[in-house]
């Protein structure tokens, strides 16, 4: 989930969302030649959601450029596709335009979804147009109130200097420099993330809290612990003192933030569209097993019976899909804890939240998107009951949406207090939103044995839905390789492609080679 953060506190345009062969496990049923080759190969893809989409329009990309001869099943366990990218109708009504409750946002540098929007001919809506006034709540008192104006911006150097801000930028914009060679023609392929963080020289990113990181590279604890932490808690529902480095980086990445009109799950249900694949909703996968076979040495087993594939792609989080592995590919995969959200979609007649409960006088404005910090409560105070709350436009002349992000579920007296006794409609939901981040060097292999790969291995060095599109990528190039000698973007994976003409500005490898 993203929300539009700092796009009047941060000078940088910000963009989030790796070279080498390691050995791999060896498989534990050796393969032969015990059957003869009947028909097409065949991939599985377990998930429908980013990962498991773009993995399905990847493969077909080197079918389309290279005559890549394979069949793909795609699983998907519940009736949609496009994961935790989700939306919802207020008041039930389709006549209004849906909100996303999960995943939310993206911005340009996002270069694999943006690509995806232009040629799949989908709207895009720039909400960074949308004016918000912003709020920094401790909960118990208001520490910054921003408009749109240039005294705003007085404010924050009034309150943090201008060093803070500028050195954060820095820091931010060397680690997205070697990020967007993920576009490049020299794209590096990993099968190990602990060594892609090595080889761009984000050891240090991942194995500190943001709060160590940026507080040890010269920006002020203020600046950290407020606005800083701030965005770790809207983006991903963690406090900057236990969010590694790397991804609290990624939380104030949303400068120039879109999203698609009628929700970004429509770009994965084009991939899967374009792709060709078979699609079974409403499949839950129960078991992956292997077998003697060198053509069709997996066997997923799923509510539609056993079926034997030549590779499969696990593109969900393992622990969540409740998928039995034989127990040496399981143990590999240590368990991730995810962050439990609670989102609480409204509408309200109420402009804005009560003044009373942020203690402002009646001449001060009330701001639109309320974000939180824990610093309040590290001093001793009250915890935010929230981590968010922003207004998100009107439905009719005087009703507006509202959404709220929180830990625990909000209670129906608390939000009449909180809007004036004016809310309309309530839609509560929770889900596992996002991977808790602590720092680490350890991640779960990016192959699991031959011919099984996990996508999800990159979520928790960074989760957002474009770099799963990425890891999706990086997963179809080594499948492809191994399996077909083939790849996305040529006969064989390639140490290099320098040779190759030098791309433009929008050349995105995968979609051009």
């Amino acid at each position: 989930m993203r929300s539009l953060l700092f796009l009047s506190l941060v000078s940088a345009s910000f963009a989030l969302q790796l070279p080498f062969k390691v050995p791999f496990f060896q498989s534990t049923v050796p393969p032969e030649d015990d059957e003869p080759v009947r028909g097409t190969p065949k991939i599985a893809i377990i998930g429908a959601g980013a990962a498991g989409s773009s993995a399905a329009f990847w493969i077909s990309k080197a079918q389309e450029r290279f005559g890549v001869d394979v069949e793909v099943d795609v699983y998907e366990k519940t009736s949609r596709v496009g994961g935790r990218s989700l939306t919802v109708y207020p008041h039930g009504n389709d006549s209004f335009e849906p909100v996303e409750l999960g995943a939310s946002i993206f911005v340009k540098a996002n270069k694999n979804l943006w690509r995806a929007a232009q040629e799949f001919n989908l709207t895009l809506r720039d909400l960074s147009k949308e004016d918000n006034d912003l709020g920094i709540w401790d909960g118990e008192q208001l520490l910054l109130n921003l408009g749109n104006h240039w005294w705003d911006t007085l404010k924050v150097l009034w309150r943090y200097g201008v060093m803070p801000p500028r050195r954060a930028d820095k820091l931010v914009a060397d680690m997205l420099k070697q990020y967007s060679t993920l576009y490049t023609a020299d794209s590096p392929k990993w099968d190990n993330i602990t060594d892609l963080a090595h080889s761009f020289g984000w050891m240090n990113l991942i194995e500190s809290s943001g709060a160590e990181f940026f507080t040890s590279n010269g920006v002020s604890k203020q600046y950290v612990f407020e606005l800083i932490e701030a965005a770790s808690r809207v983006n991903y529902g963690q406090n900057i003192d236990s969010i590694h480095a790397l991804e609290a980086a990624c939380s104030i990445a949303a400068n120039g933030a879109s999203q698609i009109e009628g929700g970004n799950w429509q770009i994965f249900e084009r991939f899967l569209n374009h792709s060709g694949a078979n699609v079974f909703k409403d499949t839950k996968v129960t078991r992956i097993t292997q077998k003697e076979s060198k053509s069709r040495p997996w066997v997923v087993h799923s509510d539609k019976g056993p079926t034997g594939y030549k590779a499969v792609i696990l593109a969900a989080p393992f622990h969540q899909t409740d998928i039995e592995l034989p127990s040496a590919l399981a143990s590999q995969i240590p368990e991730q804890p995810y962050v439990h959200l609670h989102v609480t979609l409204l509408t309200t007649t109420s402009p804005n939240l009560n003044r009373e409960y942020l203690a402002l006088s009646p001449n001060e404005k009330v701001p639109s998107m309320l974000l939180t910090t824990y610093d309040g409560v590290r001093q001793g105070r009250k915890a935010p009951e929230f981590n968010s709350i922003s207004y998100h436009g009107k439905i009719n002349e005087d009703e507006w949406v509202v959404k709220i992000f929180s830990e625990a579920p909000v209670e129906d007296k608390w939000l009449q207090s909180l809007f004036n006794d004016q809310v309309r409609w309530v839609h509560r939901a929770e889900f596992d939103a996002y991977p808790k981040l602590p720092p680490t060097s350890s991640f779960p292999p990016v192959k699991l044995d031959h011919g099984l790969f996990y996508v999800n291995a990159f979520e928790p060095f960074i989760s957002t839905m474009e770099t799963e599109t990425l890891a999706s990528r990086n997963v179809v190039d080594l499948l492809l390789n191994e399996e077909f000698s083939s790849s996305i973007c040529g006969p064989r994976i390639s140490g290099s492609t320098k040779d190759a003409a030098a791309p433009d500005s929008d050349f995105v490898f995968g979609w051009d080679c």
